[in-house]
């Protein structure tokens, strides 16, 4: 009897698996014919101008970029930066060089100004920390393919500052983040 007992056991656990695992599948495909869930992406970042200061004094060494499901991404690497970086980011109606006051023209529905608390060269040596060339589109950053970068121009390293123009498809919602030596700038797809 006891036997029959633990037969039975078994065979509504395995029948418990089967149907668990028919119903998990049946959740990740959904029904036929159907795609899977788009994702939800928070757009709360607004579009208004975000701004923090900072003490670093560290040489920006390079900027790339990333595409994501919600927003794409371009980051500033400040190599050695230690405590808070300084950054000023705003749309703006027309990309000005700092300093000169040229204007430089960038493409896309608007144009992100981003000025990061690093320069683009060695304070202690002059030496050149990031090659880039005023009014040029960023070196190595390649945005084919990207949602809503457009394109990137190199302002100038003025004061202990480097001012990057980034064109976006639209005035989109943005957010500004620093995680350990990078300064990260998202821009999402969508409102």
């Amino acid at each position: 009897m006891r036997r029959l007992g633990t037969a039975a056991a078994v065979f509504v656990l395995a029948g418990t698996g089967v149907l668990g695992t028919a119903g998990a599948a049946g959740a990740a495909t959904g029904p036929a014919g159907t795609t899977a869930p788009a994702t939800t992406c928070a757009t709360g970042w607004g579009s208004g101008v975000k701004s923090a200061t900072g003490a670093n004094a560290e040489p920006l060494k390079g900027v790339r970029t990333g595409r994501h499901a919600c927003y794409d991404r371009m980051v500033f690497d400040i190599g050695g930066a230690a405590g808070k970086v300084g950054y000023h980011v705003g749309y703006v109606d027309a990309f000005h060089q700092d300093g000169s006051g040229q204007r430089i023209p960038v493409g896309g529905g608007a144009i992100l100004q981003v000025y990061v608390s690093a320069p683009s060269y060695d304070p202690s040596t002059g030496k050149q920390s990031y090659a880039a060339e005023a009014g040029k589109p960023l070196p190595g950053v390649d945005l084919t393919g990207y949602r809503t970068f457009k394109d990137t121009r190199f302002g100038a390293s003025f004061e202990g500052q480097t001012q990057v123009g980034l064109g976006v498809r639209a005035k989109l919602p943005f957010r500004v983040q620093q995680s350990g030596h990078q300064l990260i700038v998202d821009v999402a797809h969508t409102w």
